[in-house]
């Protein structure tokens, strides 16, 4: 197997183990791809395996998915939620578009730009996990349309890589008065849209540099991360109705003081 099929496949795992709790999937790819010395052609390949943990949550969520959207037609509750998720996935749609080719060349290209935000997030995220607060809404099926709009543009705090998409959608959900599991759930149903929808630009941008080489490797890392990321789904809901958010918040921070350390040391 070569070298970098190997190094395709560690980081699709790394993805699905990341991408649903708030350590930023991209930001622990970009520094892991860095230090291993892998590059792939317009950075897609960071991008197009997150497919593969998009599938890990439609595979989890499939009967739930399927009960939601067949009573929409005849059930005020569902078509709400449905609107809500729509509507928080709109301002990545806009700002995403945008910004694709900052976001790419300039961000993706910053090790220490997402070393910093890895602490700066674990900061953030282990003061709003330590708040007491009494929360208002138990179930993502209950978050209110303009609720969802703001953890929408919350969310698009994440294009910049280290900050983590469901890191900002689960802060912005404390805040605005979620529980830690509610908070969790609608990250997890936000993912869907926002990433597929990732997928799709990125591949329209970037399919004439993407090679066989390339495509055996997304194909790779997206396997991975599929397997991986259903682990994680089952998993993650359990742990942080019981435990909360402290243990992802203090990794981010390590590993961001230990991404600062390496990078200082390999100039």
């Amino acid at each position: 197997m070569e070298p970098n099929t190997i190094v395709a496949a560690v980081l699709g795992i790394l993805e699905g183990l990341t991408e649903f709790i708030p350590v930023s999937s991209t930001g622990h790819i970009l520094l892991a791809g860095h230090f291993l010395g892998f590059d792939s052609p317009g950075r897609s390949f960071e991008v197009l395996i997150q497919l593969g943990a998009v599938l890990a949550v439609l595979g989890v969520y499939a009967t739930r998915i399927w009960q939601i959207l067949s009573a929409a037609p005849r059930d005020p509750a569902a078509r709400r939620f449905v609107a809500a998720v729509l509507l928080a996935f709109l301002p990545a749609v806009v700002i995403g578009m945008l910004a694709h080719g900052f976001i790419k060349r300039v961000l993706f290209e910053t090790p220490m730009l997402i070393a910093v935000m890895l602490i700066l997030g674990g900061v953030i995220l282990l003061w709003v996990d330590r708040r007491v607060t009494a929360p208002r809404y138990h179930r993502a099926e209950d978050f209110p349309l303009p609720m969802a709009l703001k953890i929408g543009f919350i969310q698009c705090l994440a294009m910049v890589p280290g900050v983590s998409r469901s890191g900002a959608t689960i802060v912005g959900a404390l805040l605005l008065g979620a529980d830690k599991r509610s908070a969790a759930e609608f990250s997890f149903f936000l993912a869907m849209p926002t990433m597929l929808g990732a997928f799709a630009y990125d591949l329209y941008k970037n399919i004439d540099v993407l090679d066989a080489s390339a495509l055996g490797n997304i194909a790779i890392g997206f396997a991975a991360a599929f397997i991986s990321g259903v682990v994680v789904v089952r998993w993650l809901l359990g742990y942080v109705s019981q435990h909360g958010y402290a243990l992802f918040a203090w990794w981010r921070i390590g590993l961001g003081t230990l991404a600062l350390l390496a990078l200082a040391l390999s100039r």
